[in-house]
């Protein structure tokens, strides 16, 4: 029967290394299965990152991302784990060169007031994170309040090109 090493958790394998004794030779084994688990870990974070960049490259002339300042971002201690897990710069330089050798555009955006601001009206909508729902009392746009912030991403990435987006309600109505 075939044994799989290290399919534990990184915590598990952690938790083993530190009880071992300094200097043993069961310590650098066990030392050995960590790093093997972290370098595992790297590297598909590191595939996923190629392969997302590679299809928004390939299907998108021009892409629109938040500039993110993860350092101020992981003092929430509440989200710090996941938005380093993320690794969201790494995915920023991935998409940026493979769009420059594509002949692509990558435009980085302010991120302030995004989820907040209407992507209809423009109005500003206060809301704690909690709240998932954009609900605008101006327009009454009710949308998921992702799909808002990536609205007006889309809107600033063009209008920093000098495109502007006629607004959607005129659209409709002529």
């Amino acid at each position: 029967m075939k044994t799989f090493k290290y399919r534990l958790r990184p915590s598990k394998r952690q938790r083993k290394l530190s009880k071992a004794e300094q200097g043993t030779s069961e310590r650098a084994k066990r030392r050995k299965a960590v790093q093997h688990i972290h370098h595992r870990i790297a590297n598909r974070r590191q595939d996923f990152a190629h392969k997302l960049s590679r299809a928004w490259v390939n299907s998108f002339g021009m892409i629109a991302l938040e500039k993110l300042n993860g350092k101020n971002m992981l003092q929430n201690h509440c989200l710090a784990k996941s938005i380093s897990d993320a690794a969201w710069n790494q995915l920023i330089t991935y998409t940026t060169y493979k769009a420059e050798n594509a002949g692509r555009v990558v435009v980085l955006v302010d991120p302030s007031n995004t989820s907040k601001r209407c992507s209809l009206c423009g109005t500003m909508v206060e809301k704690p994170l909690s709240i998932r729902i954009h609900a605008c009392p101006v327009c009454g746009l009710v949308m998921d309040r992702d799909e808002n912030a990536a609205n007006n991403i889309l809107r600033l990435g063009l209008e920093s090109l000098g495109i502007a987006l006629e607004a959607p309600a005129i659209r409709r109505g002529e």
